[in-house]
């Protein structure tokens, strides 16, 4: 079985954690047992998640949102009493990966969205270069590219209409990427999709016509913590890994 620092150390290297600025820390969150065979991947670390990883018998937990978000004060209170008491009566390791799971060019949120669409990016723009941009498969209608969304995501979008026009070139940016937006317009996009939209973003597109497609924050962020695992087991030979995922309207 891998030791949880071999884990730690390949997985900061595959993602290259050092090149990135993020507001909570990435890799190791929680300090678990040492030894690990069986990893539970999600998307954020929810109590909910946490006692399914139990009930699952998992060693390790793997998230994209780990224990700490932009604005915390630190207190280990309420949830996050909750959520920190729960890993440390079960002994289990959380791993989470933030901006660094958003932007690798293999595994990342962005690239695996961007693969279960058909859309292969020619640039990258934004904070970080966190954004993609490309040329869509085939020229079409914002109703047209809202239902295939709505089709690969199994969910409702919230699609905002431009001018009109036929929609040739894609940006995109998964989870909370709103404020990418005149990023994503200068980079030559007729279409921008994210996981949330806010006030600003509607007017921006009213006014530059550019349309704007929010997906939802959970629905976009499922697919590269899925590639993660997968990649895990496949560089650990015999260690088992399993994604669940959880219910979640945002």
């Amino acid at each position: 079985m891998p030791h949880r620092q071999d884990i730690d150390r390949h997985l900061n290297q595959l993602l290259d954690v050092g090149r990135f600025k993020d507001y909570g820390p990435n890799g190791l969150q929680v300090q678990g047992r040492d030894e690990i065979a069986h990893v539970v991947c999600g998307v954020t670390a929810s109590l909910a998640l946490i006692e399914a990883a139990i009930a699952a018998g998992a060693d390790a937990i793997l998230v994209h949102h780990g224990l700490f978000w932009r604005g915390q004060d630190g207190r280990i209170t309420g949830w996050m009493k909750q959520r920190l008491q729960r890993l440390l009566q079960h002994d289990i390791n959380l791993f989470a990966y933030h901006l660094p799971l958003d932007a690798h060019a293999e595994l990342g949120n962005n690239a695996q969205l961007g693969r279960l669409l058909g859309w292969q990016a020619d640039a990258r723009f934004g904070e970080q270069d966190l954004g993609f941009a490309g040329p869509l498969p085939a020229s079409a209608s914002l109703d047209e590219f809202s239902a295939q969304l709505r089709q690969r995501l199994g969910r409702e979008v919230l699609a905002v209409p431009g001018d009109g026009r036929a929609l040739r070139r894609v940006a995109w940016c998964t989870g909370g990427a709103q404020g990418f937006f005149e990023a994503a317009i200068a980079a030559g996009a007729d279409v921008f999709v994210t996981g949330e939209i806010s006030e600003p973003q509607a007017h921006y597109a009213a006014e530059t016509g550019v349309a704007y497609v929010a997906a939802g924050h959970h629905a976009t962020e499922r697919y590269g913590v899925q590639a993660l695992g997968a990649r895990l087991a496949q560089d650990f030979p015999g260690l088992r890994q399993q994604f669940i995922d959880l219910p979640n309207l945002a």
